[in-house]
């Protein structure tokens, strides 16, 4: 990826419409056929930051690739229409206008803002006429434990409300018993209560006990409908990890080969550091191509992810760090 490559593609939602995943019949026989080989995925994970150097012009465009797949996220229990309105406000314009402007990069903007269902309002407000969508987490996250009909009402309210993405959270048991068919039922009810809204599983795979539950876990939800699986709520102990994303992104390449659908991918939780999002993007580089690397199949679940990255874009133009306190996270 150049810096041209990206100043070109990477500003708006992207210009190509990928096909939506709409599913297919539960095949238990290749669900049960996932395997996975933890020391290998392990030595893999292990090795990808020290693979690549990314310096100068390629880390900006880089960084300013992973700006353009952020979901903007604040999930707190005292957030406010006020707070939501400055991340909205940040999510219009993420970077600094006078660093922006030095990169050659105006008009760049994050791919979505993420908030609870009662800050959907608000949010839609706030970025009417920006074209950045607003993501609800519903399903009683992020436990996912309330009632089954009160998880699908939950959906159909944010959808309602405006919300043009849905972050669900999975039972986590139907994972640990092995209950694939009950999970397929369940996540396929929540694709349908999103209607035209993309929705995003999230597996909480901290909570799922091995990779080969969080490989079977990836291809059911597949399976029943999501455009997107992500790692995490935010909220688990042990959130996104490179290990968990190989499983999950070679499941989406498995998925792929067998249906023709792309299927995106989700890190959340626990990605804080700009060193980090270039891992994740030559992670997803080299598995699965350059397809991946847009909005539309790519997102990183952040809070914090941004201020580091705007600090490394401010030290490539001016040649110096600045503190943290100058670069307003929302």
């Amino acid at each position: 990826m150049t810096a041209t490559d990206t100043e070109t593609d990477q500003r708006h939602l992207p210009q190509t419409v990928e096909r939506r995943n709409f599913g297919m019949a539960l095949d238990l026989d290749w669900v049960m056929r996932a395997r996975a080989n933890r020391s290998a995925i392990e030595r893999r994970a292990a090795g990808l930051p020290g693979r690549r150097s990314i310096k100068k012009d390629h880390q900006a465009a880089w960084l300013c690739r992973a700006i353009s797949c952020m979901d903007l996220t604040t999930l707190a229990g005292d957030d406010t229409v006020g707070r939501v309105q400055r991340l909205c406000a940040k999510a219009r314009q993420p970077v600094r206008a006078d660093l922006l402007e030095a990169l050659g990069m105006e008009g760049l903007t994050v791919a979505a803002v993420c908030v609870y269902h009662d800050m959907i309002a608000p949010a839609v407000s706030a970025l009417h006429g920006s074209g950045i969508p607003v993501a609800a987490v519903s399903t009683g996250f992020p436990a996912g434990l309330s009632p089954f009909h009160l998880r699908v009402a939950e959906i159909e309210e944010s959808v309602k409300a405006g919300a043009s993405e849905i972050d669900i959270v999975i039972s986590r048991r139907h994972v640990l018993t092995g209950d694939w068919q009950v999970l397929y039922d369940e996540m396929r009810a929540f694709r349908a209560a999103c209607g035209e809204a993309h929705v995003k599983a999230i597996l909480a795979t901290g909570e799922l006990g091995t990779l080969q539950n969080v490989a079977r876990a990836s291809l059911v939800c597949m399976m029943a409908g999501a455009d997107f699986i992500k790692t995490s709520t935010g909220k688990e102990s042990v959130n996104a990890t490179l290990p968990v994303s190989l499983v999950m992104i070679r499941a989406i390449r498995d998925y792929f080969d067998q249906t023709g659908i792309r299927v995106g991918y989700k890190p959340a939780g626990g990605i804080s550091k700009a060193k980090d999002a270039l891992v994740y993007l030559a992670l997803m580089k080299e598995e699965l191509g350059d397809r991946w690397l847009r909005n539309d199949l790519f997102r990183f679940g952040a809070s914090s992810l941004l201020g580091d990255i705007e600090r490394q874009l401010e030290h490539h133009v001016t040649g110096a760090y600045s503190a943290s306190w100058r670069h307003a996270s929302g």
